[in-house]
């Protein structure tokens, strides 16, 4: 929200020499954020003054161009210069060469004379061209930063200003004037307003407040005005569409007439651009009041106007030029021809004002949050009446509303308001809280006397009557936030102030730290962390392809997911089943830029549905739900165990001399999966493994002991890299890290360490080739007893002198006692038994 400096202090105490940067710092206080300053001045300077054309010859050029040699007085007649400066003529009669052709002798513009300095740091100074010296340039509204017209200079007089010659145009044209930026959070639609604003300024400061609500006298009505009928016939959540709709006519209107200056340069600097009078009028009490409304031009109107929704295929033209085909859910404004509007969001091209409009129907609506908020994502609409119905406007200020429009219009367009009026709709129950005696301070931690609980809550614009048990208040009909005795203590909080709070660190409790799974979850990222792989974070959400691809091992597999009702992006409204495609997408970003050797990681929830989500109805605030009501809500949302995938692409460390990097490959993914089993002190398997991500033949299957699987590691799928536009090659892996939490020991007992030496014995054994080497080393170490410390499998062989369909796998077994030197028919003897073992289960013969 953009707020002229001018235009708050009509309302609030500002002090005359207190600049944007000030009213933010006192803004901030009460809970808002400053985002920035608009100071036309700070691109604009002058001499920049009002002139008038005396002689105007035209020159033709050899390029085909007519140039414009102007003499322009810039001071009164009769009148000294009092400016002085190169190219600043003493007569007060500046030649200036102009290329526009809008303008003629006696036209007042405005001059930019030599020193000044226009938007783009473009400065002004004495130049010889076509022949003269050109001392200044006649400028444009383009030019002087007010607007986009550059098709000729400023004519004053189509601003319906006539000002004496030498005036300071930048005084004239209101660009002295500054604005503060602030940003509003959806709590406080209140303050898209100058109301809602100067009523926080004066909150801030402890000052005066004067609402221009007050100001407007709603003019009785002498009968009934132009027919309304409100038929919602399928209001969401049983809420209406629209429960207020106010309408007055305004007749004989000058559509020439001009905005005047003051109001479109505010329009300007709280960021709306000016388009006509009656435009800019709406535009402008929107600004004011808070109230978004809407001219229609009665005499385009059919019948009488009826706010109902969409039906089934019906399209609107609204005033961007875009014919829509609209929802069931639409809340729409109509007349006997068809649609007028989408309510709250955008007017439609029938009924629009233009430079013919002489009668005006001025509408201010009350519009229901869900209605606009839906149908402006829906339409892609942004507007800012949506911005401010979707988030909640006060009902009581419409009827004052419409009748500043037709103020404004009676007074600038030259019209006559009709003595009859609309008002149709029902006002809403005043909220009323009540709040226990000391809640605020219990939950704040200031001791708040009476006096400051009530004077906050009163300043707020709340009724307050104090009880026995506390308090009991009315909220004002504009802060629609407020519903709970905790809304009440943090606006006391608030508005007694922030910087009272004291800051208290909280004391753990003794005998309390982290959980176990907590624990394990930090040794796990700490360790992934010092191997040297780096933590990223990517957003949960997935597109259903990427789903498809990475939630299931086997393609065309059944999967669920959970579909988001409102996602960011229609693409990714899925939420996800692996972690690994938002991980791709960032190692796809950090590439296109030149990041080539990646190994980042990141642990996240997935979302796996088994059943039945949602609950039938949702309980309600204020009160802790049963216990039953708190079970169905956890079952009705999705399994959302704690996953853990890395990604490493391109080389495990920079080039340097004397050292050659090496490429990442399918090992690193399983040690990096081993690294988490061991950081736990969960013996995981890993075997062959098939998953549709993955490489055929470079892909691993986890699991634990138990057979249970967790995971899988390897190499992506040549295919799938390449559609994603990743480098071949690229290895990545994915485990249920909860499923490890669980399997984990509470306490990881360390090994005992002998001091004897070790026995190492080498075998060599010939199984069938499709033998998973893992199944034969599993084999061995059972066989082997408890003399085996460590087998490693060091090489595979498939080749000369071995049968066709057979493989070599050749193993170390290492083997110690704890209480004795093993001898070498010890050693041997263990080692024969575990080739036994292998040979019984796989055919397994050593060489």
């Amino acid at each position: 929200m953009r707020i002229p400096l001018s235009w708050l202090r009509e309302y609030a105490q500002v002090p005359a020499e207190a600049t944007a940067e000030d009213v933010m710092a006192e803004l901030v206080k009460i809970g808002l954020e400053e985002e920035d300053v608009h100071r036309p001045t700070d691109a604009l300077k002058g001499p920049i003054v009002v002139g008038q054309v005396l002689s105007l010859v035209k020159e033709p050029q050899s390029n085909g161009k007519t140039i414009n040699w102007c003499e322009v007085r810039v001071v009164p007649e009769g009148a000294e210069q009092t400016l002085t400066g190169k190219g600043i003529e003493p007569s007060g009669v500046q030649g200036i060469i102009c290329g526009a052709h809008n303008f003629v002798v006696g036209d007042k513009v405005v001059v930019t004379l030599p020193g000044a300095v226009l938007p783009g740091d473009f400065h002004i100074s004495p130049r010889k061209t076509y022949g003269h010296v050109s001392a200044g340039m006649i400028a444009s509204v383009r030019e002087l930063g007010i607007g986009e017209d550059h098709d000729g200079i400023l004519v004053l007089s189509s601003l319906g200003l006539d000002p004496e010659l030498g005036t300071d145009a930048l005084e004239l044209l209101g660009l002295y004037d500054e604005a503060a930026e602030v940003n509003v959070t959806p709590d406080r639609s209140y303050c898209f307003s100058i109301r809602g604003i100067a009523r926080e300024y004066a909150h801030a400061t402890g000052t005066a407040f004067t609402d221009p609500a007050d100001a407007v006298v709603v003019a009785p009505s002498t009968g009934a005005g132009y027919p309304v009928r409100l038929a919602d016939e399928a209001p969401i959540y049983g809420t209406p569409g629209c429960d207020r709709f106010v309408a007055r006519t305004v007749r004989g209107i000058n559509p020439a007439a001009p905005t005047p200056p003051w109001m479109s340069a505010r329009l300007r600097l709280a960021g709306i651009r000016s388009i006509s009078l009656a435009v800019d009028i709406s535009n402008y009490v929107m600004l004011e009041l808070g109230q978004p409304n809407h001219c229609y031009d009665l005499d385009k109107l059919s019948g009488e106007i009826v706010v109902r929704r969409a039906n089934p295929g019906e399209t609107l033209e609204t005033l961007d030029g875009k014919v829509r085909t609209l929802d069931v859910e639409d809340l729409l404004i109509t007349d006997a021809n068809g649609g007028l509007g989408i309510a709250g969001v955008m007017g439609g091209a029938s009924t629009e004002v233009s430079g013919t409009t002489v009668n005006v129907l001025v509408e201010a609506a009350h519009f229901d949050e869900v209605s606009i908020a839906r149908a402006r994502r829906r339409h892609k609409l942004p507007s800012e009446a949506s911005k401010r119905f979707e988030r909640g406007v006060d009902w009581q200020v419409a009827d004052k509303a419409a009748q500043r429009v037709v103020d404004l219009l009676v007074e600038l367009a030259g019209g006559t308001a009709d003595t009859t009026a609309t008002d149709v709709g029902t006002a809403p129950a005043a909220v009323v809280i009540d709040m226990p005696e000391g809640f605020a301070s219990a939950r704040i931690g200031i001791d708040f006397t009476v006096e400051q609980v009530t004077t906050a809550l009163t300043d707020l614009g709340g009724t307050v009557e104090k009880t026995d048990a506390g308090y009991r208040v009315t909220a004002p009909s504009w802060r629609n936030d407020l519903a709970t005795p905790e809304d009440l203590s943090e606006e006391v909080a608030r508005l007694v102030g922030y910087d009272l709070i004291p800051a208290t660190l909280p004391v753990a409790p003794p005998g309390r730290g982290l959980s176990r799974v907590q624990q394990q979850r930090r040794r796990v990222l700490q360790a992934l962390a010092d191997a040297g792989l780096t933590e990223v974070l990517a957003y949960p959400f997935a597109t259903k392809a990427a789903n498809d691809t990475f939630g299931v091992a086997q393609a065309g597999a059944a999967r669920q997911a959970v579909k988001l009702a409102n996602p960011l992006s229609e693409e990714h409204g899925w939420l996800r089943t692996s972690v690994l495609p938002g991980l791709v997408e960032i190692a796809k970003r950090n590439i296109s830029r030149g990041f080539r050797n990646l190994a980042l990681f990141e642990a996240g929830a997935v979302f796996l549905p088994e059943g039945p989500m949602g609950t039938a109805s949702i309980p309600p605030l204020g009160a802790k739900p049963a216990e039953d009501v708190l079970d169905g809500l956890y079952n009705g949302i999705p399994h959302q165990p704690l996953h853990i995938a890395a990604v490493f692409t391109g080389k495990d460390s920079p080039a340097a001399a004397g050292h050659a990097p090496r490429v990442w490959d399918w090992a690193d993914a399983l040690d990096t999966v081993r690294l988490v089993g061991d950081v736990l002190g969960v013996e995981l398997v890993v075997s062959q493994g098939a998953h549709q991500a993955f490489h055929p033949g470079r892909a691993a299957a986890i699991t634990l002991r138990t057979g249970e699987l967790v995971g899988y590691a390897g190499e992506l799928h040549p295919k799938l890299l390449a559609e994603l536009d990743m480098p071949a090659r690229s290895v990545a892996l994915e485990i249920n890290a909860d499923a490890l939490f669980e399997a984990a020991a509470d306490v990881i007992v360390a090994k005992h360490i002998s001091t004897y030496p070790i026995a190492t014995q080498d075998v060599a054994l010939v199984v069938p080739a499709e033998t998973p080497a893992e199944s034969v080393l599993e084999a061995l170490r059972e066989g082997a007893g408890e003399l085996l410390e460590e087998v490693a499998l060091f090489d595979v062989y498939q080749g000369t002198a071995i049968p066709e369909g057979s493989k070599s796998l050749a193993f170390g077994l290492r083997f110690r006692a704890t209480d004795r030197t093993l001898t070498a028919d010890e050693a041997s003897a263990a080692r024969e038994s575990a080739v036994a073992v292998a040979a019984e289960r796989f055919g397994a013969v050593q060489r």
